[in-house]
């Protein structure tokens, strides 16, 4: 798999931009007035460019190491002998034997099965081992977790299903951020009126104000660049990148640093079981001693959980409840197997015992309703029983007593619970989505602390219609039986109702619902597809690393969020300005110099200094509408109060540079006090970095007058 676009595409993309371009020619103009002090602006295009350069290159080379295929060897049966070849040269028929252990390289279709199961929950969701008979299909990227068996190749490489599914992935969406498609809207009309307004500025400066072309030129370039809110989208980017790197050290990589925000005002978080809410191993909950009592029950699975070498789930499982004390001589046994349904084993003067799928082992109706019980409530329930003696099928089995009930249940992450407290307690509505039993999933998101997880639905019994799934979504918490297309139209579906979706998942199952989720989550031990269709991979599995990403992605936004009038109340009495100074038909009160000073102490320096607290608090009345709210106002003042200056400068006869130093003065003093304005409710810190950049701006104004083309401060005092 190769992204969609090159290195070359991807620095042309960063470089060759209309903004870019156009601070180009403005950076041109200067040169070609000779002012070339007025030039420092082209440091943030670059400096813009270079970044998004580099966070876009990072996310190439993640999403070019796309697979799902981690083994590298086959054994191909050629002329009834065995020898292992690179998966790269299977061959459609090609003939391979599978055992214990092996992940499958190509899909395949059984020949022969020796009790062979196969762990699919990377690609279906579905936690439970299959069993594969002859005929049966095998999908490349799952596991032989039990038996072995023989398989005939029907798809290679690009045609494997798995990577059919990763295929899409490719084209992932890319995280949502209501931050920067704000600032995509204002940069977009603000194009609009650049040529224009940058023309039209020119003409009246140099024809009607009489203006030299030379201070013209200047003139224009500080209005036109007034306009353009570059600050703001470097802010943002920097902001993000503070943000992945404080993600990084928690353990959390963020492949877009638009993630951080997507997932911090996601309002539905949707989630695989197995991996997230679970762990994908067992544990035994309990005994439920039938006729025998539970030391006895005890003391026999002493004996026969430790019997068998089987690695799976629930061996695992009884082995870590269970104690290897052989308390008896094992005179004869049978191993598990998905046909029986069973083991069992005949202790020396003891007699035979069997565990296994209680519907398969007694017809009992008082055992069956108490295991249908468990099972209905989530549980996965074994029944020991003696027999007369051991069988090879449960029909031949005779003499079955029920001795006891073993109660098993998925692990639930240790961090899950706190993490569901957490989300509920921000707004957020948890979904599972899963391939398992639908009553199975609702009673592990039951006991895991999901809000609504008592209302579940099997996906397989809703039609294709798009209606039918919205309401099931509004209705619904729990969906069971889904396969990797649904999980994509759930997401769908909430989307369509106006929701920012957030998709956790760890299998090939999940790829395509993580890819146009709004912010997809995966986990470091999950399948490479997974992991990279995701915009955030939780490097240590740790679920509960989700909350430092939330309250990040809150600092992040409240921030941006707190310093952004900063920028737009700029680009408004720039634009503002410039039609004034068209209708007038004098002098653009500022030069690129003079809004450098500007903008460096009453912008960029507090801008910097703010976006490093930590601050969760996250406006709900939408970014545009929050910035506008401050910013409009401050640059209204800021125009009235340089139109005052231009009407009292004909009475009482300002020369231009006293007109220019008032000016100065004035975007100055009002600009500060947008700080100020932003900074509330005012800390010790905040009140500092408020005396600092004032001390600055008066610094550089008093001791550089004849660098920023003003009067010294003398002069002014005692002209007329």
């Amino acid at each position: 798999m190769k992204s969609s676009r090159t290195k070359f595409q991807i620095v042309i993309s960063h470089t060759i931009t209309y903004f870019n371009m156009l601070n180009l020619v403005l950076a041109g103009l200067i040169l070609l007035s000779g002012q070339y002090k007025n030039m420092l602006f082209m440091g943030i295009v670059i400096s813009n460019s270079l970044i998004g350069i580099i966070q876009e290159l990072k996310v190439k080379k993640l999403i070019d190491a796309l697979s799902v295929i981690t083994a590298t060897k086959a054994r191909l049966i050629e002329n009834g002998e065995i020898h292992e070849i690179p998966i790269a040269e299977l061959k459609v028929n090609d003939t391979i034997r599978l055992t214990i252990g092996d992940q499958i390289a190509a899909d395949c279709t059984v020949l022969s099965s020796e009790g062979m199961e196969v762990n699919e929950s990377l690609l279906t969701g579905e936690s439970v081992p299959v069993h594969k008979k002859p005929g049966d299909t095998l999908f490349s990227g799952s596991h032989v977790v039990a038996g072995s068996g023989d398989g005939r190749v029907i798809h290679t490489g690009e045609d494997n299903y798995a990577t059919k599914l990763v295929r899409k992935a490719s084209t992932k969406k890319r995280a949502t951020s209501e931050m920067q498609d704000s600032i995509k809207k204002i940069i977009k009309y603000v194009s609009y009126a650049i040529i224009p307004i940058g023309i039209t500025l020119f003409c009246i400066q140099f024809f009607r104000a009489k203006e030299g072309f030379s201070d013209s030129l200047v003139n224009t370039v500080a209005g036109v660049l007034g306009m353009i809110p570059e600050g703001l989208v470097l802010l943002t980017s920097v902001s993000f990148i503070l943000g992945v790197g404080r993600l990084a050290k928690k353990k959390a990589l963020v492949q877009e640093m638009e993630a951080i925000e997507a997932l911090a005002r996601v309002n539905v978080l949707c989630l695989d079981k197995t991996g997230t809410i679970t762990t994908g191993d067992l544990n035994v909950d309990s005994i439920l001693p039938l006729s025998e009592n539970e030391e006895d029950i005890r003391q026999i699975m002493d004996g026969l959980v430790f019997h068998f070498s089987d690695t799976n789930a629930t061996s695992e499982a009884l082995q870590r409840y269970f104690h290897d004390t052989k308390p008896f001589p094992v005179m004869d046994s049978i191993p598990f197997s998905s046909r029986r349904k069973f083991m069992g084993v005949t202790f020396t003067d003891k007699g035979s015992y069997i565990l296994g799928a209680p519907d398969f082992l007694t017809t009992e109706n008082a055992v069956l309703e108490k295991a249908d019980h468990y099972a209905a409530h989530g549980f996965r329930v074994l029944l020991l029983a003696s027999c007369h003696s051991l069988a090879d099928s449960p029909e031949a089995l005779e003499q079955v007593m029920p001795l006891g009930l073993i109660i098993l249940s998925d692990c639930i992450k240790e961090d899950a619970i706190d993490t569901f407290r957490f989300f509920e307690e921000q707004g957020v509505a948890v979904k599972v989505i899963s391939g398992d039993s639908p009553a199975t999933v609702s009673s592990v998101g039951v006991r895991a602390g999901i809000t609504g997880a008592e209302h579940y639905i099997d996906t397989t019994t809703l039609s294709d219609t798009p209606e039918e799934l919205q309401e099931a979504v509004e209705k619904y918490t729990v969906f069971g039986r889904v396969s990797p297309e649904m999980k994509q139209s759930i997401i769908e579906a909430y989307q369509a109702h106006d929701y920012v979706v957030g998709m956790v998942g760890d299998g090939v199952n999940d790829v395509l619902a993580l890819k146009d989720s709004d912010c997809g989550i995966a986990m470091a031990n999950g399948a490479d597809a997974a992991k990279q269709s995701a915009h955030i991979v939780l490097m240590d599995s740790d679920f509960s690393s989700m909350k430092n990403i939330v309250k990040e992605g809150r600092t992040v936004i409240a921030n941006i969020e707190r310093v952004s009038a900063l920028y737009l109340t700029k680009t408004i009495y720039s634009i503002l300005l410039c039609i004034l100074f068209i209708i007038i038909g004098k002098p653009y009160p500022f030069t690129p110099i003079q809004l450098s000073l500007i903008g460096a102490t009453a912008i960029g320096i507090p801008s910097f200094l703010l976006t490093l607290e930590q601050h969760e608090k996250v406006t709900t009345t939408g970014f545009l509408r929050h910035v506008l709210r401050i910013s409009l106002p401050c640059a209204l003042t800021l125009v009235g109060a340089l139109a005052a200056i231009q009407i009292i400068a004909i009475p009482f006869h300002f020369s231009d540079i006293v007109v220019s130093t008032l000016n100065l003065l004035a975007g100055g003093a009002v600009s500060l006090s947008v700080v100020a304005f932003v900074c509330h409710p005012m800390t010790h810190r905040r009140f500092m970095i408020c005396i600092g950049i004032t001390i600055l701006f008066a610094g550089a104004f008093f001791l550089f007058p004849n660098f920023f083309g003003i009067l010294p401060i003398l002069q002014l005092m005692l002209c007329h």
